[in-house]
C-alpha cells in the first residue's frame, strides 16, 4: 500500500490513536509500552518527513477527507464542504520542529521518568499533545484548527500538573488552564463571527471572501488576542514562566513546541486568512508586542534564583524575537521590500533555533534537578564535577540563546537585527540589549550551578538523557555552522509561503 498520498492524515491519526492505546500496552508489560511508543514515534516522524519532502519538492499538498481521491478539493457546486488538510512550506517547517522536539522528549523521558512518577501518563499526554500540534499546523479548516487548539490545551495542562503530589505544578496547570480557556473562547467567538458573516469555515474560502468589514476586523482582533495569549506574549505571558518552570523537563520542551504551533496559527491568520487586507497597524502591534516581550522577559530573568524559572523567562524572551521578525515583515508586506522577507526568514529561523537551544537548556535543568534534588541557585554549585555533559550542554545552550557566533542563535538574530534596523533602529537596539542581558544572566546561572568546589557527590547522567541532550546540542551546532543550508532548504520556502504564497494557497484549494 502506498502511504505517501495519506501522509498528512496519518501524521495526525497515528499519534492520536497511539496515545490512547499506550496505557493499554503498558498495562500488559512495561516493555510493550516502550515498544509501542517507539513504533508510533518512528512512524509519525516518517510520515511528517515524507510530507515535508512532498511539499518542498512538489508544492502545496491538499488532502480531502471523505473524497473519492485525496487530492479532490471542491464539491460539485464549487464550494469546499469537506474537511481538508492543506500543507505549505510553513506548515511543513513547523511540523518538522514538532518531530525534533517530540522524539527528543520521548527519548529523555525514557530514562528521566519512572512508573512511580507517572511515566505512562506523561508519555500518553505527550503523544496527544504532539497529535494536537500536528493537527493545528496541517489543517486547512478554521473550526478544526480550534479543535486541535483545544486538544493541545488539555494535553498541555495535563503535562504541567499531572504530578499531583507537587502543589506548585498543580497551581501552574490551573493558571495555564485559565489563560488557555480564555484564549480558546476568543478564538471560538472569532470563528462564530466569520461563519455568521461568510457561511464557511475553510481557510482558503474565507480568505477569498474577507473584505475588511467591521465583523472581519472584530474577528481578526479576537483571533489575535486568543493566539497571543497561548503564544505567551506580554502582557498575557504570566502563565508561561510558571508552566515552563514547574513542568518536568521532557514536558517543557513539548510546551515550547506547542507555543510555536500557536505562533504558526497566528502567522496563518495574518498572512493567509487576512492576507488580502494587510494593515501596517497590525504589523506594528505584533512588532511592538514582540519587542516588549523580549525586553520584559530578559529583565525578569535577572531576578530569578530558581534555575527552571530563569530558563523559562529566557524562553519567553525568544518568543519576542520571533514576533519581532514576523511583525516587521507584516508591517511592510504591502511594499514588499527585501528586508521584509529577511525579517520573516529571521523570525521563522529563530523558531527552529529556539526549539534546539531552549530545549537543550530545559533538559539540562531536568538533569540538575535529578542529580541535586533542587534548582535554587543559592544552594547549588560544583555540579560540573559529576555532571560534565550537562555542564557543557548548558553552556552551549546559553551561548546559543544569547546569540553568540558561530552558534545557531546568532544566525537568526542577526537577520532580525539587520531587518528591524531598516524599520526602526530603536527595535534593533532594544533587541541587542536584551540579548546582552540574557548572556550575563545565563553566565551567572552557569557559574552558580556548575562551578565552584565539589559539594555532595551526584550520580552521573544516564546515557538516555545524555543522548537526548546530545541530539539537541548537535542541532545547535549544525544550525549555527551551516545556516545557509537550512535557510535555503527549510526556512526560505516557509517564509515564501507566507510572504507571497497566499495566492498559491488559495489556488491549491479553490482552483484557478
Amino acid at each position: 500500500m502506498n502511504l505517501a498520498p495519506h501522509a498528512s492524515i496519518l501524521a495526525i491519526a497515528v499519534p492520536l490513536l497511539g496515545g490512547f492505546a499506550l496505557p493499554l500496552w503498558a498495562k500488559l508489560h512495561r516493555r510493550l509500552g516502550e515498544l509501542w511508543l517507539f513504533l508510533v514515534g518512528a512512524f509519525t516522524a516518517a510520515m511528517v518527513v515524507l510530507l515535508a519532502v512532498q511539499v518542498f519538492t512538489g508544492g502545496i499538498q491538499v488532502y480531502t477527507l471523505g473524497a473519492s481521491s485525496p487530492g479532490e478539493t471542491l464539491a460539485p457546486g464549487g464550494f469546499p464542504i469537506r474537511i481538508m488538510l492543506v500543507v505549505d512550506g510553513m506548515g511543513a517547517f513547523t511540523a518538522l520542529i514538532s518531530v525534533l522536539v517530540a522524539l527528543v522528549s520521548f527519548l529523555y523521558a525514557w530514562r528521566f521518568l519512572t512508573e512511580d512518577h507517572g511515566k505512562t501518563l506523561a508519555l500518553t499526554l505527550g503523544l496527544l499533545l504532539w497529535a494536537g500540534m500536528l493537527g493545528m499546523v496541517l489543517t486547512g479548516d478554521l473550526f478544526n484548527f480550534f479543535v486541535f487548539f483545544e486538544v493541545t490545551s488539555i494535553a498541555a495542562c495535563g503535562l504541567i500538573g499531572y504530578r499531583t503530589w507537587e502543589a506548585r505544578g498543580v497551581e501552574a496547570a490551573f493558571k495555564t488552564m485559565v489563560m488557555y480557556t480564555v484564549g480558546g473562547l476568543l478564538v471560538l467567538l472569532a470563528i462564530a463571527v466569520l461563519y455568521g458573516e461568510h457561511g464557511a469555515l475553510n481557510l482558503a474560502y474565507l480568505s477569498s471572501r474577507i473584505q475588511g468589514s467591521l465583523p472581519d476586523r472584530i474577528a481578526l482582533g479576537l483571533l489575535l488576542g486568543g493566539l497571543l495569549m497561548k503564544v505567551g506574549a506580554v502582557p498575557a505571558h504570566m502563565w508561561a514562566p510558571d508552566a515552563y518552570g514547574e513542568a518536568p523537563a521532557q514536558a517543557v520542551i513539548l510546551l515550547v513546541a506547542n507555543t510555536q504551533a500557536s505562533l504558526y496559527g497566528l502567522l496563518r491568520i495574518l498572512f493567509t486568512l487576512f492576507g488580502g487586507i494587510t494593515d501596517p497597524v497590525v504589523g506594528w502591534l505584533v512588532t511592538g508586542l514582540g519587542t516588549v516581550t523580549l525586553v520584559v522577559a530578559a529583565l525578569m530573568a535577572v531576578i530569578q534564583t530558581d534555575l527552571g524559572r530563569l530558563v523559562a523567562y529566557g524562553a519567553v524572551s525568544q518568543i519576542g524575537y520571533m514576533l519581532l521578525g514576523v511583525g516587521v515583515g507584516f508591517t511592510v508586506i504591502r511594499a514588499r521590500p527585501e528586508y521584509g522577507l529577511v525579517a520573516m526568514q529571521g523570525g521563522i529561523f529563530h523558531m527552529l533555533n529556539d526549539a534546539a537551544a531552549i530545549g537543550l537548556l530545559f533538559l539540562c535543568v531536568g538533569a540538575v534537578e535529578r542529580a541535586a534534588g533542587a534548582r535554587d541557585l543559592r544552594g547549588l554549585g560544583g555540579l560540573s564535577h559529576d555532571l560534565k555533559w550537562t555542564a557543557g550542554f548548558f553552556l552551549l545552550g546559553a551561548l546559543a540563546l544569547a546569540g553568540i557566533p558561530p552558534l545557531n542563535g546568532f544566525a537568526s538574530k542577526f537577520m532580525i537585527y539587520e531587518s528591524s534596523f531598516r524599520l526602526s533602529p530603536i527595535l534593533t537596539a532594544l533587541a541587542t540589549l536584551a540579548s546582552i542581558l540574557l548572556l550575563a544572566v545565563f553566565i551567572r546561572a552557569f557559574q552558580g550551578a556548575f562551578l565552584g568546589p565539589r559539594g555532595k557527590p551526584s550520580e552521573p547522567e544516564p546515557f538516555g538523557m545524555v543522548l537526548a541532550m546530545g541530539v539537541l546540542a548537535l542541532a545547535v551546532l549544525a544550525l549555527g555552522l551551516a545556516p545557509d543550508f537550512f535557510v535555503r532548504h527549510l526556512v526560505a520556502p516557509a517564509a515564501e509561503a507566507l510572504w507571497q504564497g497566499r495566492d498559491l494557497y488559495l489556488a491549491a484549494v479553490l482552483g484557478g
